[in-house]
């Protein structure tokens, strides 16, 4: 890892085989990784919600980025207004970059108990899709639409 590279864990439809998976395409691959079981996954449809203070160990994966790709990860994500991109610990001890949402922005939605947004309902081999929610729409429209 050089000075100017982050260690993002990322853990739904950004990991390998998901439809976000291309905007890591600068980023170099780590492995797989686990949090630390302080955390819940919470299912918005589109995507996932990483929220501290559960008692989940969530699955992801690792990405080395340098800062101007982190930078476009951040507007994708919406850091610092939809997600705040924060220091995680891993289940190794580890200390990486995580976007992390409040718990009031997850009110009323599914929790996913397993931690692995592959496990979801919906997900490939899983039971139906649900429709995304309010906050995913929201999500897509504001940081999908050109400028």
């Amino acid at each position: 890892m050089t000075a100017r590279e982050y260690i993002l864990f990322v853990y739904d439809s950004l990991m390998t085989g998901e439809d976000q998976h291309d905007r890591l395409a600068a980023a170099r691959p780590l492995g797989e990784a686990t949090t630390a079981p302080a955390y819940e996954l919470v299912d918005l449809g589109a995507t996932g919600g990483l929220l501290a203070g559960g008692t989940a160990a969530v699955s992801g994966e690792l990405y080395a980025l340098e800062a101007a790709a982190l930078a476009g990860i951040d507007v994708y994500k919406g850091h610092p207004i939809l997600h705040q991109r924060t220091a995680i610990r891993l289940a190794d001890g580890r200390e990486v970059q995580a976007y992390l949402l409040a718990p009031d922005q997850t009110a009323g939605r599914r929790r996913i108990r397993s931690g692995d947004w592959r496990q979801r309902p919906g997900a490939p081999g899983g039971r139906k899709p649900q429709e995304p929610g309010a906050l995913a729409r929201w999500a897509k429209r504001r940081f999908d639409t050109p400028r």
